[in-house]
């Protein structure tokens, strides 16, 4: 039963995908220029602030090591917190016609968060202890993270097209509510990412940060 539903379920994914792949080229292509940008930035900013972010990052390393017990719970709602917010703005954003700059422009920004974050951990850790670091901290949460924001970007980019194409009111009805209960679907996803960041890549990175 477990196996026919989801075999059913990655199904209906690859069928979703296949209908959109040009839209998801599109939002992915967005997110990869997001995620250069970000490179980009760490590499040419001036001493002085690669300064200040090496001090934030070793002020991190140094208290995750010396932290012994991890408010789990608080880290789990602040997760939860920020995913559910990021997924209800840009589920707002792609309902209207006028904001799917907007969807885009966030999806650029999270490419250029993560991008940021590679370089600096690369930059300041080297390149061996630099990519092991992203791969533990980054790589569970982001297998999740990033096809769901990227799923809600397609959403919300298709619903845009509909309205464009179909003035019918009872028409453009429906597809905002498929783009609200896709919407919701991939909030529940963001929450699982939430649930992985917090007790499977923290107790990752908790049990081996001694070696960076």
């Amino acid at each position: 039963m477990k196996k026919n539903k989801r075999a059913k379920s990655l199904e209906m994914i690859k069928e979703h995908v296949s209908n959109n792949k040009k839209e998801y080229i599109l939002v992915s292509l967005l997110f990869i220029i997001g995620i250069f940008l970000g490179v980009l930035f760490i590499n040419h900013v001036q001493e002085d602030q690669k300064t200040e972010i090496t001090g934030y990052f070793n002020t991190f390393i140094e208290k995750m090591k010396n932290t012994q017990d991890l408010d789990y719970m608080e880290l789990l709602k602040a997760s939860i917190g920020q995913n559910i917010l990021l997924a209800i703005v840009l589920w707002f954003f792609g309902t209207t016609v006028i904001g799917i700059p907007v969807v885009f422009g966030l999806v650029i920004y999270r490419g250029f968060c993560l991008g940021y974050t590679i370089a600096v951990c690369v930059t300041i850790m080297g390149l061996p202890q630099g990519i092991w670091f992203v791969l533990i901290l980054l790589l569970l949460q982001n297998i999740l993270w990033i096809p769901a924001i990227l799923a809600l970007a397609v959403s919300g980019f298709k619903l845009y097209k509909s309205i464009i194409k179909d003035r019918n009111k009872e028409n453009v009805k429906i597809e905002v509510i498929r783009h609200t209960v896709f919407s919701f679907i991939m909030i529940l996803v963001l929450v699982m990412s939430s649930v992985i960041e917090t007790f499977l890549s923290t107790n990752i990175l908790k049990g081996l940060i001694k070696y960076f």
